[in-house]
């Protein structure tokens, strides 16, 4: 739900249908509105877990969680077909962002979702590692099979149409509201796009392929479960390192041709 007036109404709609969680959406989360949202949910809808968001910063954070949420969405301007960055200078690298938000949110047991720049089962592992208790995976899921859109073709590639809240297709569709935007209003600003991914096939085969990946990571580090991670990373004993250029260039594929791909790793 956003913080509009109407979706208090529609909150209670959502309640009354016996939902467990509510999820707030808004680009840039510290706000007044949001606050008010959150108190009233907890006020009117005890038994509804909030999630509030989205944030980057611990004092962001900490606006939300004395409101009373009950979990955090972390990430600004850092999704695949987001402009936030570019358009209003404003955002913070995910992994900082990650990492500074659930260590701060860690002290009062509020979990926190990574959402936005996860593009490939890697990018899950650094994002849990990171303090995120899960992860949010538009575009991963967008070429699915389940996603919403309709395919086409492309240089022969099966694809499916994937936009931003802030592009326009969306905007013209009612997501400027999103932006502290009417939704008549004639002076919009985009903080996104409309773009294609390609045919990932089904969630039935691609779910199972990633869960299995995090599985592997998890095991190559020597670590049984996302709590012994996060304490790991809390003790020290599992640790980041910076990569030079070279070490970035010899960590990937090198020195062969025509490499086929699954078509299940980054796009």
């Amino acid at each position: 739900v956003g913080t509009r007036d109407t979706d208090y109404e529609r909150v209670k709609a959502l309640a009354a249908e016996g939902v467990d969680v509510i999820v707030i959406d808004s680009a840039q989360g510290d706000s007044t509105f949001q606050a008010a949202m959150i108190r009233f949910i907890k006020a009117n809808c005890p038994a509804v877990d909030v999630v509030g968001g989205n944030v980057v910063t611990a004092l962001q954070a900490a606006h939300l969680i004395q409101a009373g949420c009950d979990g955090l969405r972390c990430g600004m301007g850092v999704g695949s077909i987001c402009t936030t960055q570019e358009v209003m200078a404003c955002g913070r690298p995910q992994a900082v962002s990650i990492f500074q938000v659930a260590r701060f949110a860690k002290q009062f047991d509020i979990p926190v979702v990574a959402d936005g720049g996860i593009r490939s089962p890697g990018h899950i592992m650094k994002a849990l590692t990171l303090g995120a208790s899960c992860v949010m995976m538009g575009s991963m899921l967008a070429g699915t099979h389940e996603a919403p859109g309709t395919w086409f073709y492309r240089d022969g590639i099966r694809m499916k149409k994937y936009r931003g809240m802030g592009s326009k297709e969306a905007m013209e569709k009612g997501s400027s509201t999103r932006y502290l935007m009417d939704s008549k209003s004639t002076i919009r600003v985009e903080q996104g796009v409309s773009g294609a991914v390609a045919d990932k096939g089904t969630l039935h085969h691609f779910l199972p392929h990633l869960h299995m990946c995090l599985r592997q990571a998890l095991q190559d580090v020597g670590i049984k479960s996302l709590a012994e991670l996060h304490h790991g990373v809390r003790e020290g004993f599992v640790k980041f390192e910076k990569r030079t250029p070279a070490a970035q260039s010899e960590g990937r594929v090198h020195t062969v041709q025509h490499v086929q791909s699954t078509g299940f790793g980054a796009q």
